[in-house]
Protein backbone atom coordinates (compact mmCIF):
# COMPACT_ATOMS: atom_id res chain seq x y z
CA UNK A 1 0.00 0.00 0.00
CA UNK A 2 2.88 2.38 -0.66
CA UNK A 3 2.20 5.57 -2.60
CA UNK A 4 -1.12 7.19 -3.53
CA UNK A 5 -4.13 4.89 -3.79
CA UNK A 6 -7.37 6.29 -5.21
CA UNK A 7 -10.52 5.47 -3.22
CA UNK A 8 -12.69 5.44 -6.33
CA UNK A 9 -16.33 6.40 -6.70
CA UNK A 10 -18.90 3.95 -8.08
CA UNK A 11 -20.77 5.55 -10.96
CA UNK A 12 -24.45 4.75 -11.52
CA UNK A 13 -26.70 5.17 -14.52
CA UNK A 14 -30.02 7.02 -14.46
CA UNK A 15 -31.70 3.97 -12.90
CA UNK A 16 -28.99 3.85 -10.20
CA UNK A 17 -27.54 0.62 -11.57
CA UNK A 18 -23.74 0.37 -11.59
CA UNK A 19 -22.26 1.93 -14.74
CA UNK A 20 -19.38 -0.48 -15.33
CA UNK A 21 -18.12 1.36 -18.41
CA UNK A 22 -17.71 4.54 -16.35
CA UNK A 23 -15.98 2.63 -13.53
CA UNK A 24 -13.52 1.08 -16.00
CA UNK A 25 -12.85 4.46 -17.65
CA UNK A 26 -12.18 5.98 -14.23
CA UNK A 27 -9.59 3.30 -13.45
CA UNK A 28 -7.90 3.83 -16.81
CA UNK A 29 -7.74 7.60 -16.29
CA UNK A 30 -6.25 7.25 -12.80
CA UNK A 31 -3.58 4.77 -13.84
CA UNK A 32 -2.65 6.95 -16.81
CA UNK A 33 -2.18 9.84 -14.35
CA UNK A 34 0.30 7.82 -12.25
CA UNK A 35 -1.86 6.56 -9.38
CA UNK A 36 -0.15 3.73 -7.48
CA UNK A 37 -3.25 1.68 -6.55
CA UNK A 38 -7.04 1.49 -6.64
CA UNK A 39 -9.42 0.99 -3.71
CA UNK A 40 -13.00 0.11 -4.79
CA UNK A 41 -16.07 -0.47 -2.59
CA UNK A 42 -14.95 1.82 0.22
CA UNK A 43 -16.83 4.75 1.74
CA UNK A 44 -16.24 6.93 -1.33
CA UNK A 45 -17.33 3.99 -3.51
CA UNK A 46 -20.65 3.70 -1.62
CA UNK A 47 -19.80 0.13 -0.72
CA UNK A 48 -22.51 0.10 1.92
CA UNK A 49 -25.20 0.67 -0.71
CA UNK A 50 -23.99 -2.12 -3.01
CA UNK A 51 -25.32 -5.66 -2.92
CA UNK A 52 -22.91 -8.56 -2.59
CA UNK A 53 -23.27 -9.29 -6.30
CA UNK A 54 -22.63 -5.63 -7.18
CA UNK A 55 -19.56 -5.48 -4.98
CA UNK A 56 -18.07 -8.50 -6.71
CA UNK A 57 -18.95 -7.15 -10.16
CA UNK A 58 -17.31 -3.80 -9.40
CA UNK A 59 -14.11 -5.56 -8.33
CA UNK A 60 -14.12 -7.64 -11.50
CA UNK A 61 -14.50 -4.47 -13.58
CA UNK A 62 -11.70 -2.70 -11.72
CA UNK A 63 -9.36 -5.69 -11.92
CA UNK A 64 -10.05 -6.04 -15.63
CA UNK A 65 -9.43 -2.36 -16.30
CA UNK A 66 -6.24 -2.28 -14.22
CA UNK A 67 -4.90 -5.37 -16.01
CA UNK A 68 -2.23 -5.96 -13.40
CA UNK A 69 -0.67 -2.50 -13.66
CA UNK A 70 -1.48 -1.45 -10.07
CA UNK A 71 -2.69 -3.33 -6.98
CA UNK A 72 -6.41 -3.47 -6.16
CA UNK A 73 -7.43 -3.38 -2.48
CA UNK A 74 -11.19 -3.94 -2.13
CA UNK A 75 -13.33 -2.66 0.71
CA UNK A 76 -15.13 -5.46 2.58
CA UNK A 77 -16.51 -3.59 5.59
CA UNK A 78 -19.70 -5.03 7.07
CA UNK A 79 -21.76 -5.30 10.25
CA UNK A 80 -20.64 -8.86 10.94
CA UNK A 81 -17.54 -10.94 10.33
CA UNK A 82 -19.62 -13.45 8.36
CA UNK A 83 -20.64 -10.76 5.86
CA UNK A 84 -17.11 -9.39 5.61
CA UNK A 85 -15.79 -12.93 5.08
CA UNK A 86 -18.18 -13.38 2.15
CA UNK A 87 -17.00 -10.09 0.65
CA UNK A 88 -13.35 -11.02 1.21
CA UNK A 89 -13.76 -14.39 -0.49
CA UNK A 90 -15.54 -12.71 -3.40
CA UNK A 91 -12.73 -10.16 -3.67
CA UNK A 92 -10.21 -12.98 -3.73
CA UNK A 93 -11.97 -14.88 -6.49
CA UNK A 94 -12.58 -11.65 -8.44
CA UNK A 95 -8.84 -10.99 -8.61
CA UNK A 96 -8.23 -8.33 -5.96
CA UNK A 97 -4.77 -8.07 -4.40
CA UNK A 98 -5.94 -7.22 -0.90
CA UNK A 99 -8.93 -6.25 1.25
CA UNK A 100 -9.67 -3.33 3.55
CA UNK A 101 -12.11 -3.39 6.45
CA UNK A 102 -13.42 -1.20 9.22
CA UNK A 103 -14.37 -2.68 12.61
CA UNK A 104 -17.89 -4.17 12.74
CA UNK A 105 -20.37 -1.53 11.61
CA UNK A 106 -23.17 -0.61 13.99
CA UNK A 107 -21.56 -2.10 17.11
CA UNK A 108 -18.75 -0.74 19.27
CA UNK A 109 -16.76 -3.92 19.79
CA UNK A 110 -14.25 -4.32 22.61
CA UNK A 111 -10.63 -5.44 22.26
CA UNK A 112 -11.37 -9.17 22.40
CA UNK A 113 -14.23 -8.86 19.91
CA UNK A 114 -12.12 -6.81 17.51
CA UNK A 115 -9.30 -9.36 17.56
CA UNK A 116 -11.78 -12.12 16.79
CA UNK A 117 -13.55 -10.07 14.09
CA UNK A 118 -10.38 -9.22 12.17
CA UNK A 119 -8.96 -12.67 12.78
CA UNK A 120 -11.97 -14.36 11.23
CA UNK A 121 -11.73 -12.18 8.13
CA UNK A 122 -7.98 -12.71 7.90
CA UNK A 123 -8.39 -16.48 7.98
CA UNK A 124 -11.06 -16.46 5.30
CA UNK A 125 -8.94 -15.75 2.24
CA UNK A 126 -5.36 -15.70 1.03
CA UNK A 127 -5.39 -11.93 0.59
CA UNK A 128 -3.46 -9.48 2.76
CA UNK A 129 -5.71 -7.24 4.84
CA UNK A 130 -5.66 -3.54 5.66
CA UNK A 131 -7.36 -2.64 8.94
CA UNK A 132 -9.12 0.72 8.71
CA UNK A 133 -9.45 2.96 11.76
CA UNK A 134 -12.14 5.58 11.18
CA UNK A 135 -13.91 6.46 14.43
CA UNK A 136 -16.53 8.64 12.69
CA UNK A 137 -17.53 5.98 10.16
CA UNK A 138 -17.46 2.96 12.46
CA UNK A 139 -18.10 4.28 15.96
CA UNK A 140 -14.94 2.55 17.20
CA UNK A 141 -11.61 4.29 17.71
CA UNK A 142 -8.72 1.83 17.68
CA UNK A 143 -5.69 3.46 19.23
CA UNK A 144 -2.10 2.70 18.21
CA UNK A 145 -1.55 0.12 20.97
CA UNK A 146 -4.63 -1.86 19.92
CA UNK A 147 -3.73 -1.63 16.23
CA UNK A 148 -0.25 -2.82 17.08
CA UNK A 149 -1.72 -5.82 18.90
CA UNK A 150 -3.94 -6.57 15.90
CA UNK A 151 -0.90 -6.53 13.61
CA UNK A 152 1.09 -8.81 15.94
CA UNK A 153 -1.81 -11.22 16.44
CA UNK A 154 -3.23 -11.55 12.92
CA UNK A 155 -0.66 -12.46 10.24
CA UNK A 156 -2.97 -11.42 7.39
CA UNK A 157 -2.84 -7.76 8.49
CA UNK A 158 -0.10 -6.10 6.45
CA UNK A 159 -1.41 -2.52 6.30
CA UNK A 160 -3.24 0.03 8.43
CA UNK A 161 -5.38 2.96 7.32
CA UNK A 162 -5.44 5.67 9.99
CA UNK A 163 -8.32 8.15 9.72
CA UNK A 164 -8.62 9.54 13.23
CA UNK A 165 -7.24 12.89 12.05
CA UNK A 166 -4.41 12.78 14.60
CA UNK A 167 -1.14 12.87 12.65
CA UNK A 168 0.76 11.95 15.81
CA UNK A 169 -0.67 8.45 15.51
CA UNK A 170 1.10 7.91 12.19
CA UNK A 171 4.52 8.29 13.78
CA UNK A 172 3.50 6.08 16.70
CA UNK A 173 2.13 3.37 14.41
CA UNK A 174 5.25 3.47 12.23
CA UNK A 175 7.34 2.88 15.36
CA UNK A 176 5.05 0.17 16.73
CA UNK A 177 4.60 -1.64 13.40
CA UNK A 178 7.80 -1.14 11.38
CA UNK A 179 6.98 -3.94 8.92
CA UNK A 180 3.42 -2.73 8.26
CA UNK A 181 2.34 -0.20 5.64
CA UNK A 182 0.77 2.63 7.65
CA UNK A 183 -1.35 4.83 5.40
CA UNK A 184 -3.07 8.21 5.78
CA UNK A 185 -6.84 7.90 5.44
CA UNK A 186 -7.85 11.57 5.69
CA UNK A 187 -7.23 13.95 2.82
CA UNK A 188 -6.71 17.09 4.87
CA UNK A 189 -3.70 15.81 6.76
CA UNK A 190 -1.87 13.98 3.98
CA UNK A 191 1.26 16.14 4.08
CA UNK A 192 1.48 15.83 7.85
CA UNK A 193 1.09 12.06 7.55
CA UNK A 194 3.75 11.77 4.85
CA UNK A 195 6.20 13.76 6.95
CA UNK A 196 5.45 11.55 9.97
CA UNK A 197 6.45 8.46 7.99
CA UNK A 198 3.27 7.16 6.33
CA UNK A 199 3.91 4.59 3.60
CA UNK A 200 0.95 5.76 1.54
CA UNK A 201 -2.30 7.67 1.22
CA UNK A 202 -5.81 6.30 0.56
CA UNK A 203 -7.41 9.33 -1.06
CA UNK A 204 -10.65 10.68 -2.46
CA UNK A 205 -8.96 13.85 -3.72
CA UNK A 206 -6.74 11.59 -5.84
CA UNK A 207 -9.84 10.45 -7.75
CA UNK A 208 -10.43 14.03 -8.83
CA UNK A 209 -6.85 15.31 -9.12
CA UNK A 210 -4.63 12.24 -9.44
CA UNK A 211 -1.56 13.91 -10.97
CA UNK A 212 -1.48 16.61 -8.29
CA UNK A 213 -1.89 14.00 -5.54
CA UNK A 214 0.99 11.91 -6.88
CA UNK A 215 3.06 15.09 -7.21
CA UNK A 216 2.46 15.85 -3.53
CA UNK A 217 3.62 12.36 -2.60
CA UNK A 218 6.75 12.67 -4.74
CA UNK A 219 7.67 16.05 -3.28
CA UNK A 220 7.32 14.79 0.29
CA UNK A 221 9.29 11.62 -0.47
CA UNK A 222 12.08 13.77 -1.94
CA UNK A 223 12.10 16.11 1.05
CA UNK A 224 11.02 19.05 -1.11
CA UNK A 225 8.75 20.51 1.56
CA UNK A 226 8.45 24.12 0.36
CA UNK A 227 6.83 23.22 -3.00
CA UNK A 228 4.92 20.41 -1.25
CA UNK A 229 3.31 22.95 1.10
CA UNK A 230 2.43 25.23 -1.82
CA UNK A 231 0.74 22.36 -3.68
CA UNK A 232 -0.97 21.15 -0.53
CA UNK A 233 -2.49 24.58 0.05
CA UNK A 234 -4.13 24.38 -3.38
CA UNK A 235 -5.60 20.93 -2.65
CA UNK A 236 -6.74 21.62 0.93
CA UNK A 237 -10.13 23.24 0.21
CA UNK A 238 -11.21 20.07 -1.62
CA UNK A 239 -9.36 17.82 0.84
CA UNK A 240 -11.30 19.30 3.75
CA UNK A 241 -14.56 18.19 2.13
CA UNK A 242 -13.32 14.60 2.54
CA UNK A 243 -13.88 14.98 6.28
CA UNK A 244 -17.61 15.77 5.95
CA UNK A 245 -20.63 13.43 5.82
CA UNK A 246 -21.20 14.43 2.18
CA UNK A 247 -17.73 13.50 0.93
CA UNK A 248 -19.18 11.13 -1.69
CA UNK A 249 -21.46 13.81 -3.13
CA UNK A 250 -18.60 16.32 -3.12
CA UNK A 251 -16.18 14.08 -5.00
CA UNK A 252 -18.78 12.99 -7.54
CA UNK A 253 -19.78 16.63 -8.08
CA UNK A 254 -16.11 17.56 -8.48
CA UNK A 255 -15.76 15.00 -11.26
CA UNK A 256 -18.85 16.44 -12.93
CA UNK A 257 -17.39 19.96 -12.66
CA UNK A 258 -14.31 18.79 -14.55
CA UNK A 259 -16.39 17.23 -17.32
CA UNK A 260 -15.75 13.70 -16.05
CA UNK A 261 -18.35 11.20 -14.86
CA UNK A 262 -19.35 11.51 -11.21
CA UNK A 263 -23.09 11.39 -11.43
CA UNK A 264 -25.78 10.32 -9.03
CA UNK A 265 -25.47 8.86 -5.55
CA UNK A 266 -27.75 6.23 -4.13
CA UNK A 267 -30.13 7.25 -1.33
CA UNK A 268 -29.98 8.17 1.45
CA UNK A 269 -27.38 10.44 -0.16
CA UNK A 270 -29.03 13.29 -2.07
CA UNK A 271 -27.68 15.93 -4.42
CA UNK A 272 -25.75 18.90 -3.00
CA UNK A 273 -27.56 22.16 -2.33
CA UNK A 274 -26.67 25.28 -4.30
CA UNK A 275 -24.67 26.59 -1.33
CA UNK A 276 -22.75 23.32 -1.11
CA UNK A 277 -22.13 23.33 -4.86
CA UNK A 278 -20.68 26.84 -4.57
CA UNK A 279 -18.23 25.63 -1.92
CA UNK A 280 -17.34 22.66 -4.12
CA UNK A 281 -16.78 24.79 -7.20
CA UNK A 282 -14.46 27.15 -5.33
CA UNK A 283 -12.45 24.17 -4.08
CA UNK A 284 -12.21 22.60 -7.53
CA UNK A 285 -11.15 25.92 -9.03
CA UNK A 286 -8.32 26.32 -6.55
CA UNK A 287 -7.08 22.72 -6.98
CA UNK A 288 -7.24 23.04 -10.76
CA UNK A 289 -4.47 25.64 -10.64
CA UNK A 290 -2.12 23.35 -8.69
CA UNK A 291 1.12 22.39 -10.52
CA UNK A 292 1.60 18.85 -11.76
CA UNK A 293 5.09 18.95 -13.26
CA UNK A 294 7.58 16.34 -12.13
CA UNK A 295 10.60 16.75 -9.88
Amino acid sequence: MKGVHAAIVTQFDTRLAVDHDAVAAQVERLIDAGIHGIVPNGTVGEGGSLSREERRAVIETVVGAAAGRVPICAGVSAATAAEAVDYARDANSAGADGVMTLPPLGYRADRHELLEFFGEIGRASDLPMMVYNNPTASGSDMGPELLGEIVRTIPAVTALKESSGDARRIAELVNLCPDTDVTVGGDDWALEGFCAGAAGWISGVAVVFPAQSVRLWELCAAGELAPARELYAELLPLARLDMTPKLVQYFKAALDELGLVGGLCRPPRLALTEDELAILRDAVGQASSAPVSGL
